[in-house]
Parts: structure tokens; C-alpha cells; sequence
């Protein structure tokens, strides 16, 4: 019956706009995005942050369904990010790569309105960390949350009083850690190591956001880690090394990867709660993206979504439609008619549809801890003054 009813309430969500409730428009002069490829705006065009490498984001059909063409986003279209800057009455956010913004007074005309740190293949933990104590080093970026924590504070020279800037935005730190997990599941390394290395990873999250709150952040949305047991990649990866035990029975997913993504947000959600007893001031919401993400697959028809949940509408064939080595981007790989009849875009991230539907859980509940609603209602009270862009 719960699960009817959760069904029912995001099938009403499904078919209506895009945008959240007028009464989110005004909330905050600013949105500040920290993250990985679910959050990457554009930095995936940037080689330097990729081993000299372009990303298969930077091609087509990457952007085919909102911007018509590759933006550098990981998606058919829009992420959810730029569902929640849309729905705050704010502008898109453009993406952060320092070299591009050494003039303090370009940052400040720049990104006044909104700002993405977030690069593709960003862990949480550094590039040394994982090289000093794993021996592994990051194909894809030496770029990690510390990294953009750098660059966010070199950002807040440009502004003359960055107390009031931070004070009026909205810091949205993540979804972050998925990447600490991958690469060391791509080493082969087992669950226990990477249930002590969750610690460590919460860890890092918990300092970072004492840190901003030191700078003089009031709101942060701290997102979790989404169900990775349902993404193609994985799937892909252990489907001739998994037994029948290693499934979920109700929809196909790995129910050990998926109980790892459970344990890192539980981890979270404590440090979370720490948090906030020691700076009971400021507004700490905890974003959902997990169970946002499993109303989908477990009640895929009632948001319009296909037959094929587990399978992503751009790759190179297989049961899950999911070829490492021909990946969505690249040549060899086709696109499906209809992404929004997908949940998974390219293996590893969503569709603009499926995007849509998380967004609009986080911003009107009910998958935001505190409700997101009463965080802003709460801002719209003060006196404010919005920012020309």
C-alpha cells in the first residue's frame, strides 16, 4: 500500500511542469555545486581536468533532447542541478575551471547568480590519497572534492563581502563518493574494504562542510549516493560473476552493491545530525537520492517509463545495453528513439527525464531531510535583494 501510494504521488508529479511551486522562486540569490558527473556542467570540455583527455559527454547525443547539442552534461538533457536552479528562478550554472576566471572582477560579473565546481570522475577523497594507500591512480581526473574546495575558496576573493554572497546561496555539496567506490570496485577490491574506506569518505564530507560553514555558509543541500546496484555499468561488469542470490528478486538490481550505497548514506546521515547539533543556525538538508531514485524502478509504469529499466538508451549492445568499451559518445554506439522512456541514459547516469522526477521529490518532499519547502520558506522571510544576471 506505501509503496501504491509513493507511486500515485510521483505519477502526479510525473505529469505536471517542470518547475517547483512559485513559492521556491526567490529563495536565493545564488546557487554553489560541488560534485562529480551528476553535477558536471560543462567542466568535461576542459582536458586539463581529464589527463589531457575530452570526455565522450563533449559528443553527441550527449544534449540531444534539451540543448541539441553536447554541453558536457552526462545526459540526453538536463541534470539535476539545472532542474534546481530553473525551479529557484535562477539561471543555469556555468561551469568553474580556474584558469578561465583569474580576474576577480570577471568571477564576480561571471557567476554571481550561480557557480559549478563539480568535474566528472571527482572522488571525494585526493588523487594522493588513493595513490599513497591503494596504489591506484585515477584514469579520468586528478580533480577531487578537496581540489574544488580550493578552487572554491580562490573563487570568494573576488567578492568583496563573501559572508553576505554565502549567506544568500544555496550550496549543494554532491552527489559525492560514488567515484571513491567505482574506482577501487573497478581494482577488484572487496566489500569490506570499501565498507572501512565509506568512514574515511563521510569523514571528508563531514570536514568540508564545517568548513563552509566556517566561510559563512547558511544552507547546504548534501545529497547521498544513488543506487549503483541498478546502473548498466554494474550490471555489466559482474553479470558472469554474480549468482541468483546476488539480486534483487523485485527488480534485477545488485542487492550488494545497492546495500553499499545504503551503508554510505546512513554513514551521512549521522554526520549529518552530528553537524547540525554542533551549528543548530544553519539549514543542513539531506538529499534523498536514493529512494528518489527507486520510486522509479520499482514503479516505472506509473512515470511513463518503459519495459527496459536496467537497460540505458545509449551504448553498444549487451543485456544492458552497456559496452565499456564502446561507451555513449563514441561511434560505435547508437542512441534509443525515446530517452525519456528510459531511466538510464549511457550505462552510468540518468535521462532528463528521470532527472526531472528526482528533482521535483527533493523540492517538493518528499526526499529532503529537512522538507526542503521549509528550508525556503523560512529564507523567503528575510530581506533579500536578487543579483543581476
Amino acid at each position: 500500500m506505501a509503496l501504491a501510494l509513493a507511486a500515485a504521488f510521483f505519477f502526479s508529479l510525473a505529469s505536471s511542469s517542470s518547475a517547483a511551486p512559485d513559492s521556491l522562486f526567490g529563495c536565493y540569490d545564488s546557487i554553489v555545486s560541488f560534485g562529480d558527473s551528476l553535477s558536471d556542467t560543462g567542466n568535461d570540455f576542459v582536458p586539463e581536468l581529464h589527463q589531457g583527455h575530452t570526455l565522450p559527454a563533449a559528443n553527441l547525443p550527449y544534449g540531444r533532447t534539451y540543448f541539441h547539442h553536447p554541453t558536457g552534461r552526462f545526459s540526453d538533457g538536463r541534470i539535476i542541478i539545472d532542474f534546481i536552479a530553473q525551479s529557484l528562478g535562477l539561471p543555469l550554472l556555468k561551469p568553474y575551471f580556474p584558469e578561465a576566471y583569474e580576474d576577480a572582477a570577471q568571477r564576480r560579473r561571471t557567476f554571481s547568480a550561480g557557480v559549478n565546481f563539480a568535474v566528472a570522475g571527482a572522488p571525494v577523497r585526493s588523487y594522493e590519497f588513493y595513490e599513497n594507500i591503494f596504489g591506484y591512480q585515477n584514469p579520468f581526473t586528478n580533480v577531487s572534492l578537496e581540489t574544488e574546495m580550493e578552487w572554491f575558496r580562490t573563487f570568494l576573493t573576488g567578492f568583496p563581502d563573501c559572508r553576505k554572497y554565502l549567506e544568500r546561496s544555496l550550496i549543494v555539496l554532491g552527489p559525492i563518493g560514488g567515484n571513491d567506490y567505482t574506482h577501487l570496485l573497478m581494482q577488484g577490491r572487496t566489500l569490506d574494504e570499501l565498507r572501512s574506506l565509506a568512514h574515511a569518505v563521510i569523514s571528508s564530507i563531514g570536514s568540508t562542510i564545517q568548513e563552509l560553514i566556517g566561510l559563512g555558509v547558511v544552507t547546504i543541500l548534501v545529497p547521498g549516493n544513488i543506487p549503483s546496484g541498478c546502473l548498466p555499468n554494474y550490471l555489466t561488469l559482474y553479470q558472469n560473476s554474480s549468482t541468483q542470490n546476488d539480486y534483487d528478486p523485485q527488480i534485477g538490481c545488485l542487492a550488494w552493491l545497492n546495500e553499499l550505497s545504503i551503508y554510505h548514506n546512513h554513514l551521512l546521515q549521522k554526520e549529518l545530525q552530528r553537524i547540525r547539533e554542533l551549528h543548530p543556525h544553519v539549514n543542513l538538508m539531506y538529499g534523498d537520492y536514493y529512494n528518489s531514485a527507486m520510486q522509479m524502478y520499482l514503479a516505472p509504469n506509473q512515470f511513463e517509463f518503459g519495459n527496459q529499466v536496467l537497460r540505458s538508451c545509449c551504448g553498444a549492445g549487451g543485456r544492458y545495453n552497456y559496452n565499456d568499451s564502446a561507451r555513449c559518445g563514441t561511434a560505435e554506439a547508437t542512441c534509443c528513439n525515446v530517452p525519456a522512456e528510459y531511466i538510464n541514459w549511457d550505462g552510468i547516469h540518468f535521462t532528463e527525464a528521470a532527472n526531472r522526477l528526482m528533482t521535483q521529490g527533493l523540492l517538493q518532499g518528499p526526499y529532503t531531510d529537512p522538507p526542503f519547502s521549509t528550508i525556503c520558506l523560512n529564507f523567503t522571510s528575510r530581506p533579500r535583494a536578487i543579483a543581476n544576471y
